[in-house]
């Protein structure tokens, strides 16, 4: 696999976007360590709030959302200020219009506690650019199954399956919106249904190619 050299004084924002379970950590460490970038990850593992979450939801959705809020807003400022290109695992973006709506529309957050979310992220967003690359997993519900399964997060079990399918729709409608909204910021979709990236060294060739081709475009800015 050939590799773009990336300037040591570039400070370019890649973002992986997608549901739970798409394989947005793995692709951004196979990424990070193909093109030497330094990799943000979620904080899922120390959200204080998760294990609570997933337990009760209603109780626990707005400290969730507002933790994962503060997260990657502080992941944003520091890529913004960085010399070096980052890979950033999940935007702002989805927690604002993905997540916390989700949990809105679903009676598991009341409208006071989604009202002042919302507040607060635009606020932050006043701050934030999109990345240069997004790059969008697109996955069925059965393969985030299987990949939820195969990893055995003992909090995911909980997971229902009208959930997730809820959180799908909500990530289709949101990455139009963002192609429309956000034409500076170039959009890769991969379909995970059928690019096994995380098992097959060919399928993740396929990935590397059409990432070589948006961001040679990018460089020529």
């Amino acid at each position: 696999m050939s590799k773009i050299k990336v300037s040591p004084a570039s400070n370019m924002h890649i973002a992986v976007s997608g549901n739970i379970g798409s394989g947005k950590t793995t692709l951004t460490s196979f990424l990070a360590k193909h093109y030497k970038w330094t990799a943000h990850y979620e904080d899922a593992d120390n959200n204080p709030y998760l294990n609570d979450f997933y337990e009760d939801m209603q109780r626990w959705s707005f400290n969730l959302q507002v933790f994962f809020l503060k997260s990657r807003f502080e992941q944003v400022i520091e890529i913004r200020s960085s010399k070096k290109t980052i890979i950033q695992d999940r935007t702002i973006y989805e927690d604002a219009n993905i997540f916390a709506p989700n949990l809105h529309s679903m009676g598991l957050m009341t409208t006071r506690d989604f009202d002042n979310y919302i507040s607060l992220f635009n606020l932050m967003q006043t701050f934030v650019q999109p990345p240069d690359l997004l790059i969008y997993l697109r996955a069925s519900i059965p393969t985030l199954v299987e990949q939820i399964q195969k990893r055995g997060r003992e909090y995911e079990k909980a997971i229902r399956l009208d959930y997730l399918q809820r959180l799908n729709e909500r990530y289709e409608a949101w990455i139009t919106k963002y192609e429309q909204e956000h034409k500076s910021s170039k959009l890769l979709i991969i379909d995970i249904d059928e690019n096994k990236f995380s098992e097959k060294k060919e399928d993740l060739g396929k990935i590397i190619r059409k990432i070589d081709g948006d961001l040679h475009g990018l460089f020529r800015k």
